[in-house]
């Protein structure tokens, strides 16, 4: 890691060393530190891995490989109003952990300015685009180690643009209405580049509460590709006989639309949570390009729907949870070949590895049951320890030498929380 990366940190952190006559004014030092152990209950995680089917190229299987320790999190916050501008507020936030690559070229994740008047506020610069209820929410308030499969590939992401929020109501019932316009580099680079081409996503979020343990919302994106829209566009090539042509993949732009809808009760003791996700999956899996090649994807419209369901119940310094989560990324069956390219190479006749047929539709589910220890009960986040046991489906990973039919495996973590 680059000494430079850490220089803008330093001069915040050095800002910190004010007068205290200026004492409304000094910068808030925040953090939070995750250390995960992970354990493989199937040795097709590791044994399996490197397999590739039409499956697993939608299937988000991070962190379920070898048994190992790893820093899944040490981000370090800074934050604070402007002196003598009491309207305007800063936040940066940088994780060291990142491994810093081309699809996430910097441990910079939050860098936002802030102008605040009553109920209206404005945000700039890059920060999460305001997707899914998950995605929003800060990663030390997670009830499970890991967010869910939608709230994974949509929601936890950032990108840079600007955003207008308008809250209305009360305690009692209120709410806040958020438009922005991103780059709509999210799925390129994380959206921690300046953009390529002229085009933006815009997203409008709406979320409400009812007292204070019941909360509900819907938004949505919509944006196009990400790649340089220059009149220079490649159609990527689609398997089968009745496909669209270059022109109608190249006038589509790998359109690009998600809608999203959430629901969620806590009283302190019990705690409920549901999320659900349709989306048009365009630029995620691309079907243009600057060179030629295969599209990422079977069908040109493919859509994806997904939602999962969460019960908790808080007892003391304890917590038990249980998730059920749900993602079909190619919901509608949506594909050119005369034949179901996830269950057969050639029409009627069925797919086989090592001699047995296999079902490589991408329908994913995980169970995930979790155990949370709050060492205070009084702030949970502060510092717990998770044990998460989570049981997937089959068919994101290929049969080895030996194996036949479609596989895949399940893993326990056990996640050390610190949050200052």
């Amino acid at each position: 890691m680059k000494r430079s990366h850490l220089l803008p940190l330093a001069a915040l952190l050095a800002a910190g060393c004010i007068p205290a006559s200026a004492q409304d004014a000094t910068p808030k030092i925040s953090g939070l530190l995750q250390v995960w152990y992970t354990q493989m209950l199937d040795n097709n995680l590791r044994l399996n891995g490197a397999a590739t089917t039409n499956g697993n190229k939608y299937y988000d299987a991070k962190n379920v490989g070898e048994n190992t320790f790893l820093v899944r999190r040490s981000e370090i916050h800074v934050s604070g109003p402007v002196p003598g501008l009491e309207s305007f507020s800063y936040e940066v936030n940088i994780d060291p952990s990142i491994s810093t690559s081309a699809s996430n070229p910097t441990i910079l994740q939050d860098a936002t300015l802030t102008y605040k008047s009553g109920p209206l506020s404005v945000v700039a610069g890059q920060f999460k685009n305001q997707r899914t209820y998950e995605g929003v929410l800060s990663s030390s308030m997670l009830i499970f180690a890991e967010r869910a499969q939608l709230s994974r590939k949509f929601g936890d992401a950032r990108d840079r643009g600007v955003t207008f929020g308008y809250g209305f109501g009360d305690k009692a019932f209120g709410g806040k209405l958020t438009l922005g316009v991103f780059n709509g580099m999210v799925d390129a680079v994380a959206g921690k580049a300046n953009d390529t081409n002229a085009q933006k996503d815009f997203i409008a979020r709406v979320e409400f509460n009812v007292g204070s343990t019941q909360k509900f919302g819907v938004w949505s994106l919509q944006g196009s590709t990400d790649q340089a829209d220059k009149g220079g566009l490649t159609a990527l090539t689609f398997a089968g006989t009745t496909m669209p042509t270059a022109a109608q993949i190249t006038n589509q732009k790998d359109e690009t639309k998600q809608f999203g809808a959430f629901y969620v009760y806590d009283d302190g003791t019990w705690h409920f949570d549901a999320e659900a996700l349709s989306a048009t999956l365009g630029r995620l899996f691309p079907s243009v390009g600057a060179a030629s090649g295969s599209a990422k994807r079977e069908g040109l419209d493919q859509k994806a729907l997904g939602y999962y369901v969460t019960g908790a119940y808080t007892v003391g310094q304890h917590t038990f949870a249980l998730r059920y989560d749900f993602m079909n990324w190619n919901q509608g069956d949506d594909w050119y070949t005369t034949y179901n390219p996830y269950k057969e190479s050639a029409p009627g006749v069925a797919r086989l590895v090592n001699g047995a047929s296999v079902d490589y539709t991408p329908k994913f589910t995980e169970i995930t049951a979790g155990y949370t220890y709050a060492f205070s009960p009084k702030s949970v986040k502060a510092a717990n320890l998770k044990l998460n046991y989570v049981h997937r489906s089959k068919n994101f990973l290929a049969p080895r030498t030996g194996q036949t039919g479609e596989q895949g495996g399940d893993n326990v973590i056990l996640a050390y929380q610190l949050a200052f």
